[in-house]
């Protein structure tokens, strides 16, 4: 079957499994949901986890949908984690809190409903029918359009048979709680001696005294959605990446204006310029930002790059990585980093967080990449010692020390941890912390954002290690069990309903196949245009992770009816939809000969 061609739409009917989850329910009002309570409305689950940028981009991409279909269509969050802390139940309240998720969550720390789902990459979206069956599963970002159109189909569908509920849904709202900032994201000292802060949940700055306490004042009244790095610039102002609105906006302390100087606020997809002027071209959720060598380097973690502003030439361009998700050392174009999320600069070396991958990581001015601490996206702990077998877990921040070493805000393992360029060392100077996203010098103390305790902290830079007990993890992610020799990947995509691939520019599909170890594929990695592809395993090696990158562009069928521009003319409305996954694969002689992906649909093989 070619996987890029539309699939028969009867099919047998499948039944949704139940909603199970060990960690329970939020936003319920302590309620437990079964999908007998959900019968007569549409449901649409949506398989997350709070680490996972492509996961909150498609957060923010339901919410039109959410607010437009209320009194039909539910959407579930199954919160299913990566890292052992998004196993904790607290911190999964926290996610639902910082990223205002506003349906009901079911925590599934032991991802039981995933595994019923039969679920392969984060994010993935199921829709089920009134009636209880499974109608649709996409995984990736870019199909809220294709839902919605299904939701309406629905709509009708089941109106007319009389099993549609309309009304109200089972989602509550937490009551709110007080406090000066919440869940902030990162900080800046500025010449006064005032700390700024990125107040993310509340989309504002907040500027601070010198005790880190002092509210001065707050900044942004509709300026910012949950923004994030800050660095002071030669000029005096502070650049701001204001990550939901996919933009960079300046701050001037002393006028308080407040300009936005690069990305369009869209957000950015495959094909789309990656250089040019800087508020022409499309950003993809700027986490961090720094002043490196006469230009601001930007953290993007939507796309797993580095970029760069220049505020000189107004110009913005990608630097280093490719968009592939991974860890792979390099010539800065070859570079794969994943969600890269904190900056430092020092001296001849940036050095970044490279969250997905527990990594620390730095480019120097040769335009090399290098690992410090990390081996890639499965492996992650809390371990100190030599920086080769040293071990984060999602460090989110990263700030240099005037020694020449660096301190990680090691979010995950709630630790302040350091890397010594010239042992090679690596220990931690605290813990007891509540993920912490950033740290800031002052004097001979660093401020530290305390993300999910809502404050900053002030410690005494330790001349002596703390020693904690070594703790080493892999995702719990089942691996799949694979046949030797040769592989089927199928990458299964149908356009929704009233569209078709669109053809007008070439080939509307691609796909990418790499793995890790690289020995793992004796056969049929690379790009393509063809959704499916003969992979041959080396049968030297026994297990390892299969690298998948998917993308398929689709338009709306004018034989199905057209869109229309403002200006009176008729044009087909495209969608672009991708997914990334990191498939974990044991080779075994039960194991099967095909993996199918599912970017759209449903696998019919």
């Amino acid at each position: 079957m070619n996987a890029a061609s539309p699939a028969p739409r009867r099919r047998a009917r499948v039944r949704a499994p139940e909603l199970i989850g060990k960690g329970g329910w939020l936003n319920t009002g302590g309620n437990e949901l079964t999908l007998a309570d959900l019968r007569g409305k549409c449901v649409v689950v949506d398989f997350w986890t709070f680490c996972c940028i492509n996961c909150l981009h498609v957060l923010d991409e339901l919410r039109e949908l959410e607010e437009k279909h209320r009194d039909t269509t539910v959407i579930i969050g199954v919160h299913s984690p990566k890292f052992v802390h998004e196993a904790e139940h607290q911190a999964v309240a926290d996610a639902v809190e910082r990223y205002e998720v506003h349906h009901p969550v079911l925590d599934d720390p032991e991802l039981a409903t995933w595994k019923q789902y039969a679920v392969r990459a984060w994010p993935t979206l199921v829709v089920i029918d009134p009636e209880g069956y499974v109608v649709a599963q996409h995984a990736g970002e870019g199909h809220a359009h294709a839902i919605e159109r299904l939701v309406e189909q629905l709509e009708i569908e089941h109106e007319a048979k009389g099993t549609l509920r309309r009304g109200d849904g089972p989602y509550v709202p937490p009551e709110p709680v007080a406090t000066d900032l919440r869940f902030p994201g990162k900080a800046v000292r500025l010449p006064s001696g005032r700390l700024l802060v990125s107040d993310s949940t509340r989309h504002q700055l907040v500027e601070l005294e010198p005790d880190g306490e002092t509210v001065v004042r707050r900044i942004g009244d509709g300026d910012f959605r949950e923004p994030q790095g800050l660095a002071l610039l030669p000029s005096g102002k502070v650049i701001v990446a204001d990550t939901v609105n996919h933009a960079l906006r300046t701050f001037h302390p002393g006028t308080g204006e407040i300009e936005r100087v690069a990305g369009t606020g869209r957000q950015w997809w495959q094909g789309s310029p990656t250089s040019g002027p800087a508020l022409e071209v499309d950003l993809s959720s700027p986490w961090d930002v720094a002043w490196w060598q006469g230009k601001v380097w930007i953290a993007m973690a939507g796309v797993h790059q580095l970029w760069t502003y220049d505020p000189e030439t107004g110009t913005v361009e990608a630097v280093a990585g490719t968009t592939n998700e991974g860890l792979v050392d390099g010539p800065a174009a070859e570079a794969w980093f994943a969600q890269p999320s904190g900056l430092a600069s020092a001296g001849d070396r940036l050095w970044i967080a490279d969250s997905e991958t527990s990594a620390l990581r730095w480019i120097g001015t040769d335009g090399v990449v290098h690992t410090a601490v990390g081996t890639g996206l499965f492996d992650f702990g809390h371990r100190d010692g030599e920086a080769g077998q040293a071990l984060l877990q999602h460090p989110l921040g990263v700030t240099a020390l005037p020694d020449g070493s660096v301190a990680v805000s090691d979010t995950y393992n709630h630790a302040l941890r350091r890397y010594d360029p010239a042992t090679g060392a690596v220990t931690t100077l605290a813990t007891d912390l509540r993920e912490p996203s950033g740290a800031v010098l002052d004097g001979e103390e660093i401020v530290v954002v305390e993300s999910a305790r809502h404050r900053l902290t002030r410690l005494r830079l330790p001349e002596e290690a703390v020693r904690v007990e070594a703790v080493a993890h892999r995702t719990q992610r089942a691996a799949t069990e694979v046949a030797p020799g040769r592989l089927r990947l199928d990458v299964v995509f149908q356009a929704p309903e009233g569209q078709k691939l669109d053809t007008r520019y070439g080939p509307s599909t691609r796909l990418l196949v790499s793995s890790t170890p690289p020995e793992l594929l004796a056969a049929g990695e690379g790009a393509g245009t063809d959704l499916f592809r003969e992979l041959e395993l080396n049968p030297a090696v026994t297990e390892g992770v299969l690298h998948v990158s998917a993308m398929a562009a689709s338009c709306d069928d004018p034989a199905g009816g057209t869109s229309r521009s403002e200006t009176g003319g008729e044009y087909p409305a495209c969608h672009v939809h991708q997914q990334d996954w990191g498939v974990p694969v044991r080779v075994s002689p039960d194991g099967v000969a095909r993996l199918p992906l599912v970017l759209a649909g449903m696998d019919d093989a």
